[in-house]
């Protein structure tokens, strides 16, 4: 047995005491130093404030109950703005300013959320957190100057559970003229529906099996509100895809049949390089925008486009391709982000919090779905310094999906369980799979009290959200 003197057990323990600083004979970075580093490498990523045109664009948005024909030939009693699910597109240019009057006609109180734009805080539509209810008859005024172009959704953020899965949806394009022009830009906004007695909305909403599995998952997949969709397009064409995932809780997975799609954007925001369209998982509330070039040889065709997220391929939609009909392709390179951060030394910052993210017993649900050990928007998770790097943990305990989506912020991811990641675009929604580890760095560019949460409607009102506040 070999002995140790306490003069050279000292001397040891001091040793171990310096190895943190060095690794392979080199100095470990300056954490402090790094983190400034890695602010400067963000710098043009995307705007910290609006540029703002002066021009006002004016909409008026109504939420009430409504017929919509999701499976033809049967209607469906749903919840709608202006009569249609979704509701109507709000397009704009860069520069603009949106001014929404939402009138609230349904028998219960309601808000309108601005899913991944950066909107002034006290326009975010979060009750308890921004603003209160717009209660039944009441109605509200939402203006703000968008800072990105890309594609944007909008929702109730109130009983979202019910609301959003009755209809209550809609995209805000906010188009940059600097942009290449494709022959179609189309938005889909996908979306299921569980029905029960041919296409009636089943009315149980936040049930236990809802909260004991992924959320909400129907038995009717939609396309712009439709079953099984046909979209016409000519060979030839080169689309612009903007896939919006509106559910409660499915996750799809979209393939196009026998095409090659690449990816543009993420969450609204260009990518730093357009990637091949290969299993992506399109979370609730993420957003992708496809570059797709429709072949010469699919003249007369019926090309299918399907979610393989699942157990069995489900159809979502057909692009019907005109018969002896072949049109020029457009000839540009895809657009991509004028700058993106590397971020390749970001995991030798420290995590500024971890999220914990669980469920247990109990609870108005009978189920409470925690951040932290608590729920709800009370929960002031953590304090980022606006402008400065941070690290955030999220960890995931439980075995169910959890999409986690920030308000009023874009992140990166860095790692999967300690793994570092790869890639190239920015995010507002993140998929977070049964007991996995994810880190993220974001460059806070807006203040205010931000809610987080996840985006399974259903842990979200069971308890999932919390506030981050950017000072």
């Amino acid at each position: 047995m070999i002995k140790f003197s306490r003069t050279l057990t000292g001397a040891l323990l001091m040793g171990l005491a310096f190895l943190p600083a060095f690794v392979a004979g080199k100095p470990m970075p300056d954490t402090g130093v790094l983190a400034q580093q890695l602010e400067q490498e963000f710098k043009g990523a995307y705007r910290e404030n609006p540029e703002s045109t002066g021009q006002v664009r004016s909409f008026e948005l109504t939420a009430a109950p409504a017929e919509w024909g999701v499976v033809p030939p049967y209607r469906t009693a749903v919840w709608a703005y202006n009569g249609t699910v979704p509701g109507p597109v709000l397009r704009i240019k860069l520069g603009e300013t949106v001014k929404v009057k939402l009138t609230n006609k349904l028998t219960q109180s309601t808000t309108m959320h601005w899913h991944g734009i950066r909107v002034p805080n006290a326009m975010d539509g979060v009750p308890g957190v921004t603003q209160p209810p717009i209660e039944a008859g009441g109605s509200f005024t939402y203006q703000f100057t968008p800072k990105d172009p890309g594609t944007f959704w909008f929702h109730p953020h109130l009983n979202s559970p019910e609301q959003i899965e009755r209809g209550l949806q809609g995209a805000l394009i906010v188009e940059d003229p600097k942009e290449p022009r494709y022959s179609q830009d189309l938005v889909w906004v996908l979306d299921d529906w569980l029905f029960e007695n041919g296409a009636s909305i089943y009315d149980q909403f936040v049930t236990g099996h809802d909260l004991a599995h992924d959320g909400r998952w129907g038995n009717v997949a939609s396309v712009n509100g439709r079953y099984l969709p046909s979209i016409p397009v000519k060979a030839g064409e080169r689309l612009r895809i903007r896939l919006i995932n509106a559910a409660n809780g499915r996750v799809f997975s979209p393939t196009f049949d026998g095409l090659s799609p690449k990816v543009i954007a993420v969450d609204g925001m260009l990518a730093g390089a357009p990637f091949p369209l290969a299993q992506f998982n399109l979370a609730p509330g993420n957003r992708l925008d496809l570059d797709l070039v429709i072949p010469k040889e699919a003249a007369g065709k019926s090309l299918a486009v399907s979610n393989h997220f699942g157990r069995s391929p489900q159809t979502l939609a057909f692009l019907n391709v005109e018969a002896n009909t072949v049109v020029k392709t457009p000839a540009f390179e895809p657009p991509k982000a004028a700058h993106f951060p590397a971020w390749t030394e970001a995991l030798a910052v420290p995590v500024a919090h971890e999220f914990i993210l669980d469920a247990e017993r109990g609870g108005p649900y009978g189920i409470s779905w925690s951040i932290d050990g608590k729920t709800g928007h009370e929960n002031l998770a953590a304090t980022l310094p606006y402008g400065k790097f941070s690290r955030l943990r999220f960890t995931n305990q439980s075995g169910r999906l959890h999409p986690m989506h920030l308000h009023g912020q874009f992140f990166k991811v860095l790692a999967r369980d300690g793994e570092p990641a790869q890639e190239n675009f920015w995010r507002d929604t993140l998929l977070i799979g049964p007991k996995q580890s994810v880190d993220v760095g974001l460059v806070p560019l807006d203040k205010g009290l931000w809610a987080n949460h996840c985006h399974i409607l259903e842990h979200a009102e069971a308890g999932m959200m919390s506030t981050l506040k950017v000072e």
